[in-house]
């Protein structure tokens, strides 16, 4: 992945695992015009980069992602933005995109969350397959507290992780969740101990992204289409994709590893 950013930090490790890290430390990582743009732009590139199997979504510093950036020069910058044509016909607006993106990409994504995350910050991790949280880190929907209504797929993400009841509480109270709390409702699949969060994710996502990828992809599509379908229709999406497995490459590694007693060696084919 050659392309470089302003406002993100690219890596890929030998695993196969990139990570995106959110770099506008001094703002807690809080989403500006620049960084509504590049986060979609990120995501996409990383999920058609061969090398990339995993995605990590991370920030720098000791913030997740404030949300947005609702100092006046950025509020400045997004409304000269919202004028003309294009932004007229953009239906999912600046933060709109980045659940889009992350929801369209057929790697998994991780969301770790090593410190706040509120209002778009938090939509961007509940958009992401798997939420990884920082012990002792605080999460809030935010928006009320400054007038606002939710957006990033907020509403659309969180009452079907946590149930419609919690969400709506979660969300017109706009109070502070604890990682505790986040994992024992199931906002977040994980909570990790805050000394050795950054091994223990890269160690997470690697065990992830040594698994077949064609078969990683068809499972993030039935997982998305299940929230839709009907039992037949995800029943035959099941077939469908399964069938599509048994012609890859990928299945006689796993056959032949089995018997081995080894590891799989997954090329993706």
């Amino acid at each position: 992945m050659a392309q470089e950013y302003k406002h993100i930090l690219v890596e890929t490790n030998s695993a196969g695992v990139t990570t995106l890290t959110l770099n506008r430390p001094d703002r807690l990582n809080a989403v500006n015009v620049q960084l509504s743009n590049e986060i979609p732009q990120a995501i996409e590139a990383a999920g058609k980069d061969e090398a990339t199997r995993v995605i990590v979504v991370t920030g720098s510093g000791r913030g997740f992602c404030a949300g947005l950036d609702l100092s006046q020069d950025n509020l400045s910058d997004r409304t000269e933005q919202r004028s003309g044509r294009k932004a007229l016909l953009d239906d999912f607006g600046w933060v709109g995109r980045m659940a889009m993106a992350a929801v369209n990409c057929e790697k998994p994504i991780i969301a770790a969350i090593n410190g706040p995350a509120a209002g778009a910050g938090l939509g961007l991790a509940l958009a992401a397959d798997i939420r990884l949280m920082k012990a002792g880190a605080v999460v809030t929907t935010g928006y009320l507290r400054r007038g606002l209504s939710p957006d990033a797929g907020v509403s659309y993400f969180l009452p079907r992780l946590v149930g419609t009841s919690r969400a709506t509480e979660l969300i017109l109270s706009a109070r502070d969740i604890t990682s505790e709390e986040a994992e024992r409702i199931g906002l977040v699949s994980r909570v990790l101990d805050a000394d050795s969060f950054g091994e223990a994710v890269a160690e997470y996502a690697a065990q992830i992204a040594g698994g077949a990828p064609i078969a990683l992809a068809y499972t993030k599509r039935l997982l998305a289409e299940s929230i839709t379908n009907d039992l037949p229709a995800q029943l035959r999406a099941e077939y469908s994709y399964i069938a599509k497995c048994f012609q890859t490459e990928d299945v006689g590694e796993a056959m032949r590893a089995f018997q081995e007693k080894r590891k799989p060696n997954f090329k993706g084919k």
